[in-house]
Order: structure tokens, then sequence, then C-alpha cells
């Protein structure tokens, strides 16, 4: 899951980036209001960690910037504003979440993955597609029961085409959610990870829509 971090102070920053990126997220980390904006304007993540004392521009500025634009990727903010004002303001500007530091990291990740869930209609903490299930917070696959081991990527493409269950995903939408900025991704690294994928759990989970994308079916318990 590809997250991007809005905050100026760097050891923190830095902390933050490290911490997520060990639960599981890909990373990418600005440190101004202006760049803020701008990513998150951009469509490529699947949710945003967002100070509001920013540089350039204020963090509520840029979130009310992307709420009048109609941008809508859920955006949890981050903020030593614990004042209560504050907190109900940013929420009523279409904040998500509202976290005071210092934040406890391992909550911080649940909160994003519950954001994400939530915006994508899924209503489980538990995505599933047939006999396949697979857990976020224990990065965990199983299929029929039986835990099926996958690499990082794999995981993270399964849980990208499984969080949008029903919908076809371009080649292009899949590497924009699994890679951060830096990463040099082969041009046949989706179809690879997609072999791999099929292979170690079902051949039909992944279906290929000619000249579009992939899907897996809609399970009835995300409903």
């Amino acid at each position: 899951m590809r997250v991007l971090l809005a905050e100026d102070d760097a050891m923190l920053g830095d902390g933050l980036r490290a911490g997520l990126r060990q639960l599981g997220f890909q990373v990418d980390w600005v440190r101004d209001g202006g760049a803020a904006e701008r990513e998150i304007a951009s469509g490529d993540y699947a949710a945003a960690v967002l100070d509001l004392g920013l540089p350039v521009k204020d963090g509520i500025d840029v979130l009310q910037s992307l709420r009048q634009r109609k941008i809508g990727t859920p955006v949890l903010v981050l903020t030593a504003r614990d004042a209560v004002p504050d907190r109900i303001r940013g929420l009523d500007l279409g904040a998500d979440d509202y976290v005071v530091k210092p934040v406890d990291l391992h909550e911080l990740g649940a909160r994003l993955r519950s954001l994400v869930r939530r915006s994508h209609g899924q209503l489980q903490d538990v995505l599933r597609c047939g006999a396949v299930s697979l857990d976020p917070s224990a990065r965990q696959v199983t299929l029929n029961g039986e835990a099926v081991p996958l690499s990082t990527r794999e995981f993270d493409l399964l849980y990208a085409l499984m969080l949008s269950a029903g919908r076809v995903m371009s080649r292009e939408q899949l590497e924009q959610k699994l890679y951060s900025w830096g990463y040099e991704v082969d041009s046949n690294a989706i179809e690879v990870h997609i072999h791999h994928l099929r292979r170690k759990l079902q051949p039909e989970l992944i279906q290929t829509v000619r000249g579009i994308g992939y899907t897996v079916a809609r399970s009835q318990d995300s409903k």
C-alpha cells in the first residue's frame, strides 16, 4: 500500500517513514504543503498522512484545497495541535481521521488500513475472494485456511487487486500502488508477480482482461 507522508520535521519524518515501511507500507515523504497538495492530487496514493504545521502551505489549507477540487484520497491529519477546535476544523474540512503527536506507529498503521478499506467500500478487516483470504494487519494470505508464503511485492499486488475487487486495474495503476519513489520497475514485473500468485494460490484467482489489465472477482463477504 503506497501512502504519502507530509511532515517537515526531519527526525520525526524519517522515523515515521522507516516505521511505516516496517509495517509494510510504501512511503513517499514530502516536507512542505505545496508538495503535499501536488502529490496527493496526482491520485497515486491509497492514503496520506498530513501534518498541519507545514511550510509553504499550511496543512489545513492543503486539505481545504483538495476537498474543494473533489479529490477524495483519504487523509489522516497528524499534528501537535490537540485543541478540540483544531480537531473539529480539520474534520469539518474533510480530514478522514485525526491523530495527535506523539503517535504510536502500530495505531497509525491500523488507522491507515482502516481508512483505505473504507474508501474502497470494504466492510471486513480480512479480505476474501473464494478460498483465498488476506489479512492486511498480519500481512498473511491463506488458501483454504492454510498460510501461503508470498513475497512483499506479491502480497502488495494481491492486496491492491482484492481492495479493488470487481474492478479492472491496468499495469500502470498497479505499478503506481506498489512502488514508491526511486524504484526501477522492470517492464514485465507485474506480469511476473501475477504468474507467481496464480501458481501459489489459484490459477483462476486473477483474471486477465485483454488490452486493459487484471481483476479479481468481488466476494459476497465484501458486499
